[in-house]
């Protein structure tokens, strides 16, 4: 099997100049079997020889790499501590140093949900406060074709599910079977494409300096080997200021704690830098 998987690896290379290495084996594997399934061959060597044999294959194999899955208001929980406790704490700390933005990055923003989340639960705060603080959002992601639907903002009835009925009417406008992210909310976001293991830039240059209050980075960690996982991290801990909380997926805690992380609340998969590592 590591054989089949190494050989794969290095055709996959040398063919498309993309590095797959970086991901996880047992997503590899998940990956290859779900194409084998599709395209109806009956063995792992058998895949391979089609593979090698078209070009085609190739590119949708890495495409089928790219983790492009999002809902609004994933993780119930993770959400409900940032609408109650994060995000009014955050406000009330950027007020008493006179500061005028909050900085969020939604790092692997796929279609855009996540974002728009983050600015929905902003905008409520602002409208029960008397603060003239402002935020401002940066969604990354680096599938261009994620991009271009984040950008856009259109979701289908399935895709808003989450959302309750006055969110809906407050910041969406309903559009036949769709659902159009409201330009209230969507000028506060700044979509642009962004590779999180690129050694060019350390973070999104849409966002200049970076100096981030939250960054989210959730459900990506696990796709990805230890060495760039932890490369990932150590990138995003370069652009966040001194106190920022870093978000990530529920099953992806274990890997923030062998980091040097500390939860902010139990199970919340909300993670500050510990105090030396600042």
């Amino acid at each position: 099997m590591e054989s089949l998987l190494s050989e794969v690896v290095s055709y996959v290379l040398r063919e498309s100049g993309e590095d797959i290495s970086k991901y996880d084996d047992s997503f590899l594997l998940k990956s290859i079997e779900k194409r084998i399934i599709t395209l109806g061959v009956h063995s792992k060597r058998e895949y391979l020889s089609l593979l090698i044999s078209s070009k085609e294959e190739c590119l949708a194999l890495n495409g089928s790499l790219t983790v492009c899955y999002s809902e609004f208001f994933r993780n119930s929980l993770t959400f409900a501590y940032l609408e109650k406790l994060v995000l009014p704490a955050l406000f009330s700390f950027k007020n008493r140093l006179k500061q005028k933005e909050i900085r969020i990055w939604s790092a692997a923003c796929a279609s855009g949900q996540e974002a728009y989340s983050l600015a929905i639960l902003c905008e409520e705060l602002i409208a029960t406060s008397t603060s003239v603080l402002s935020y401002r959002i940066i969604a990354t992601d680096i599938d261009p074709e994620q991009v271009e639907k984040a950008e856009k903002g259109v979701y289908s009835t399935d895709m808003v599910g989450n959302i309750n009925l006055k969110r809906l009417h407050n910041y969406f406008i309903k559009q036949g079977d769709n659902y159009l992210v409201s330009r209230k909310i969507k000028n506060r976001i700044f979509v642009s494409q962004f590779d999180l293991l690129s050694k060019d830039a350390y973070c999104p240059p849409s966002s200049i300096f970076g100096d981030f209050d939250i960054v989210f980075c959730s459900n990506l960690l696990f796709y990805f080997k230890p060495l760039y996982r932890n490369s990932i991290i150590r990138k995003i801990s370069k652009c966040i200021s001194a106190d920022a909380y870093l978000v990530t997926g529920e099953t992806e805690r274990a890997f923030m704690f062998e980091l040097g992380f500390t939860e902010v609340f139990p199970n919340s998969a909300i993670f500050q830098m510990t105090k030396k590592d600042k």
